[in-house]
């Protein structure tokens, strides 16, 4: 049943989401305070499952487009994913019903929650990545034949655009060249669609996992316990079901810079022990694929996280420095994520990757010598 989010449940939230967006995604710190910012105003914000409203409800989700290195200059705010709905919805001659997010993970967990502040329209507690991804026709909704546009796309300057593209990829390529013009970030309402088809196609209660994680990680952090075994606990009894150390390191080199509307590159580690024993994540706004002295031990779709050693607080691609004390952790994709449909769609092939897709659970535990998990902090 739906919810009013409270200021503590969001700040657990905000700490999930960074986790589930592998790395990518975008922080969401910034937009956390531009939400936390409503609640004090007096603004509701309401959780609803999609089985609460009814078949036809119009469902416009929602997003913040662009390279995540971009939002740490150029700051968001509420105006602009107002303009894009107002946009749609002019388009398309319908009010919207609720609103959810196109991406769970980081930044864009917050915008669907500013835009339902913002205009009173509830927010779905699901999405159509289980994660972030760093492009529009790499969602659930594709795969199983939802069409990603109409499309509209805002500025932060008031221009607003309808993108009405022949397939999802095309979307992508205009919506991006737009953005890129927009100042490297623009606001987008996608994938309009009704409520039953969100209960189809979309992964389920994803807002609440990420709450779950926060919390997860926030209470083992209270209670001195090891945030890493706290959170693999967690995942057993969700759809993610399994999660797992990689690999704890120094940063010792990182190759980052912003393309095409992109944050691409890759970070080294080594461990504390051996500086012989490495660990390679290249990213492409989200990490894709961790390679443990060459070989690989997780690669997209499942979830490559890297989190503070001490603390299991995520750290984004952009936030990547020289030094930092890291632990690489992976956690399994759910099964509507792993059909041959959708790896074709978001596994390796869709990134150009030359590894054929394995689950984690069997990389992890083929791969290298073992992991210790660390102390508590």
């Amino acid at each position: 049943m739906g919810y009013e989010l409270t200021m503590a449940a969001l700040r657990d939230l905000a700490e999930g989401a960074a986790v589930l967006g592998t790395g990518g995604g975008g922080d969401p710190y910034v937009g956390r305070l531009l939400v936390e910012q409503q609640l004090r105003a007096g603004r509701q914000i309401r959780i609803v499952q999609a089985e609460e409203l009814p078949d036809d409800a119009l469902v416009l989700p929602c997003a913040l487009m662009g390279a995540p290195t971009v939002f740490w200059e150029k700051l968001p705010g509420p105006q602009g994913i107002v303009n894009a709905m107002r946009a749609l919805e002019a388009h398309l001659g319908r009010r919207a019903a609720a609103t959810m997010p196109i991406e769970c993970g980081g930044f864009n967990s917050m915008i669907p929650l500013l835009l339902g502040a913002e205009t009173g329209l509830p927010v779905v507690d699901a999405d159509g990545m289980g994660r972030a991804f760093p492009e529009l026709q790499m969602e659930t909704f594709a795969v199983l034949g939802v069409p990603g546009s109409p499309m509209s796309i805002a500025s932060d300057h008031g221009d607003t655009g309808i993108i009405d593209a022949v397939d999802n990829r095309r979307m992508e390529w205009l919506a991006r060249a737009m953005t890129v013009q927009m100042g490297g970030s623009a606001y987008i309402c996608d994938y309009p669609m009704d409520a039953a088809t969100v209960r189809r196609t979309a992964v389920p209660r994803t807002l609440t996992l990420a709450t779950r994680i926060g919390a997860t990680l926030r209470e083992a952090r209270e209670e001195h316990r090891n945030p890493f075994e706290a959170l693999t606990e967690m995942l057993t009894d969700t759809i993610y079901s399994y999660g797992v150390v990689l690999f704890q390191g120094k940063v010792a080199d990182i190759d980052r810079r912003t393309v095409d509307g992109f944050a691409r590159g890759r970070v080294r580690l080594t461990a504390m022990a051996d500086p012989d024993d490495t660990m390679e994540i290249v990213f492409q706004n989200e990490h894709l694929v961790a390679r443990r002295n060459g070989d690989p031990v997780a690669i997209v779709p499942d979830l490559i996280c890297t989190l503070n050693s001490e603390t299991g607080a995520p750290v984004t691609t952009e936030a990547l420095t020289y030094g930092q004390r890291l632990t690489v952790y992976a956690i399994s994709t759910p099964e509507i994520m792993r059909s041959p449909e959708a790896l074709a769609c978001f596994g390796p092939p869709g990134f150009g990757l030359d590894e054929p897709y394995v689950p984690v659970e069997r990389l992890a535990g083929r791969t290298g010598p073992p992991v210790r998990l660390p102390a508590a902090p």
